[in-house]
């Protein structure tokens, strides 16, 4: 077994969508990031990266690259289970957003990455935290995401 820790934080900005674990929230606001800014998603890429001392999402998807401009998370999600042959046993992530309240969209976003994975629902857990009106996350301007992940070593 191997243990991993991911984390990602971006700017919130309007004319982005909202995208949390690959499914798109409403709000006036979205992530600002070269790809689509999945801030979940992405701390979930870099946890499995770190599990196996692979690098970061930086290192296989610059943001400098135009292939990756826009680019949907799910697609570097499945890149990188495919590219390690990566199975996870669980995933335990905390978003932190002021606004919007995430928890009627939680288990949507359990199931969505649970099919990503391919891992039964119940092994992922999604959390959802505010700054308490503190820092750039509680003011409204950012978005952050912390995740870890077990992976069984093939």
């Amino acid at each position: 077994m191997r243990v991993g820790t991911g984390f990602d934080i971006h700017k919130l900005g309007k004319g982005r969508k909202l995208i949390i674990g690959g499914v798109t929230i409403p709000s006036e606001c979205g992530e600002i990031a070269h790809s689509d800014g999945d801030v979940l998603l992405h701390a979930i890429i870099d946890a499995i990266l770190g599990a196996y001392a692979a690098g970061d999402i930086g290192m296989l998807f610059p943001d400098t690259s135009k292939d990756t401009k826009d680019m949907d998370s799910a697609i570097m999600l499945r890149s990188v289970l495919s590219k390690l042959n990566a199975k996870l046993a669980n995933i335990d992530s905390t978003v932190i957003l002021e606004n919007p309240k995430l928890s009627s969209y939680i288990l949507e976003i359990r199931k969505n990455l649970a099919k990503l994975t391919n891992i039964p629902v119940e092994n992922v857990s999604v959390k959802a935290k505010t700054a308490e009106g503190l820092g750039p996350i509680g003011e409204r301007v950012a978005i952050a995401a912390g995740a870890v992940v077990l992976v069984e070593d093939n």
